[in-house]
C-alpha cells in the first residue's frame, strides 16, 4: 500500500477540503439515521429534497415505528429501492424504542443490531452524534479513491475499512471519508477522473499527469 506517500495525500485532501460537515440535512440524530439509510444508492441531493416530507409525516422514532409501509414508500420513492428503504425505516425506529430507549446506541456492536445499519452507517451516525472514532467509513468513493491511490487492494468495505484504520491517525478517522468523497466528487470521478489538474496526481499510483 502507499504507505510512505500517505502523509502527503492526507496534508493535501485537508488543504483542499477544509469543511468536512455531513452534506446530509437533518435537525436530531434519529433524522440523520434515516437520512444515512435513505442514502444508499442515492445522492445526498436527493435525500435532502426527500427528507423534508420524511420528517414532517415521521420526524421520531413513535411516529416512525408506527407508520404504514406504504405510507413511508410514497415519501422516498425517489430515493430508489424503496421498499427495502421503508422497512428499515420502520424497523430501526421499532428497535431504537424496544431496544434503545429510543436513542442512538454509542457503540458499533450494538448499532449494527438495527435493522438497516451496518459499519458505513454506524460510523456515519456515531461520528456525527457523538463525536466517536470505531471505524473509517467507507462508500462508493472511498472505495474507487483508495484503490486509485493504493491505500488498499481490496474491493470489500470490512477489508477496505481495516487497511485505512492501519493507515490513517485515528485523529482523522472521522473526516478522512468527507474529504476523500469531496475529491470523488469533483475530480476523481468513476469514468472521468481530472487526473491533468489533479494535486494528488504525483503520488496516485494510477493517476496520468
Amino acid at each position: 500500500m502507499n504507505n510512505r506517500n500517505f502523509p502527503k495525500i492526507l496534508a493535501e485532501l485537508k488543504r483542499l477540503y477544509p469543511d468536512v460537515r455531513c452534506f446530509l440535512h437533518y435537525t436530531t440524530p434519529f433524522q440523520l439515521l434515516c437520512a444515512v439509510i435513505l442514502s444508499a444508492q442515492c445522492t445526498d441531493e436527493r435525500v435532502n429534497l426527500v427528507a423534508p416530507g420524511l420528517w414532517k409525516a415521521f420526524p421520531t422514532p413513535e411516529k416512525m415505528a408506527q407508520a404504514k409501509l406504504s405510507e413511508i414508500e410514497k415519501l422516498i420513492k425517489s430515493t430508489g429501492f424503496y421498499h427495502n428503504k421503508a422497512k428499515n425505516l420502520k424497523g430501526c425506529a421499532q428497535t431504537l424504542l424496544a431496544d434503545f430507549g429510543g436513542k442512538i446506541p454509542q457503540t458499533i456492536e450494538e448499532f449494527v443490531t438495527v435493522p438497516g445499519v451496518g459499519r458505513k452507517t454506524a460510523n456515519v451516525v456515531l461520528g456525527e452524534v457523538y463525536g466517536i472514532s470505531e471505524g473509517v467509513t467507507v462508500d462508493t468513493h472511498v472505495t474507487r479513491l483508495s484503490n486509485r491511490l493504493g491505500l488498499t487492494k481490496h474491493q470489500d468495505a470490512v477489508k477496505i475499512e481495516r487497511d485505512l484504520i492501519r493507515l490513517v491517525p485515528k485523529a482523522e478517522w472521522l473526516t478522512i471519508s468527507h474529504r476523500l468523497i469531496q475529491h470523488g466528487r469533483k475530480v476523481c470521478d468513476a469514468r472521468k477522473p481530472l487526473c491533468g489538474t489533479c494535486t494528488l496526481a504525483k503520488w496516485c499510483p494510477t493517476g496520468k499527469q
